[in-house]
């Protein structure tokens, strides 16, 4: 894990923070001895003080000074030294109010950047309101509880951990997309699974739902089996 985060780490650190987190559930839930489970959190906190180390040595080049100025950035106590996309962000959620302005009344996506993809959420609250949001925020939550349920059922430690992985990240990267939007996490890059526009992550994304569909499936034929050899024994 350790290794694998690491890798992709210098090209995109909220990639591999998700991943990173999505495999350490995976390993709590799959009852991993903690001591393990600190000894890899604490390579992973080793292996990003040594990154950002060797990055301030040699010049702070790439993309850990992007990470500096975000985290800079969230940290500042002043409103006017908050990142652009911040700013107008907060302005969209404040004139969404409860309801929102309705469908396709947005004016904060002719300020905000990337609105179709990185901050969808924050169009989202603007024109749908708090109510929209927590609509969308319970059709994941639904996701994630439909996806513990297959964990449950299913016969299988594979499928049954596959499920619940795949399900476990496509939940965590929509509530790191959520945190950034209303400013409770720093400025990534994470896209919204299934709303927001994209290429490989929307393929990527429908993958992963039809490989949690597939073990669903194997799921409700096993319990059917389980169902008809009852009635058999019984009759």
């Amino acid at each position: 894990m350790a290794i694998i985060c690491g890798l992709i780490m210098p090209a995109n650190m909220s990639t591999a923070l998700l991943l990173g987190a999505s495999c350490m559930l995976l390993c709590f839930i799959g009852r991993v001895p903690l001591k393990y489970l600190a000894g890899m959190v604490a390579a992973g906190l080793v292996l990003v003080v040594l990154m950002f180390t060797v990055a301030k040595l040699t010049g702070m080049e790439g993309r850990t000074k992007t990470w500096l100025n975000r985290i800079e950035s969230f940290t500042a106590k002043e409103s006017h030294e908050e990142p652009y996309q911040v700013q107008q962000a907060k302005i969209g959620i404040v004139n969404g109010g409860l309801l929102g302005k309705g469908p396709g009344n947005s004016t904060a996506r002719n300020f905000l950047p990337h609105p179709y993809s990185d901050f969808i959420f924050a169009i989202i609250l603007e024109e749908y309101g708090i109510f929209g949001a927590f609509l969308v925020m319970a059709a994941y939550l639904i996701l994630l509880l439909r996806s513990i349920r297959i964990f449950k059922n299913c016969p299988y430690a594979f499928g049954a951990f596959l499920a619940l992985g795949l399900s476990v990240t496509l939940v965590i990267q929509a509530l790191m997309h959520m945190a950034v939007n209303v400013n409770l996490l720093p400025v990534t890059g994470l896209t919204l699974p299934l709303v927001s526009m994209g290429g490989s992550s929307v393929i990527f994304t429908s993958l992963s739902i039809g490989i949690i569909l597939s073990v669903s499936r194997h799921v409700e034929e096993a319990e059917q089996k389980q169902a008809v050899a009852a009635q058999a024994v019984a009759a």
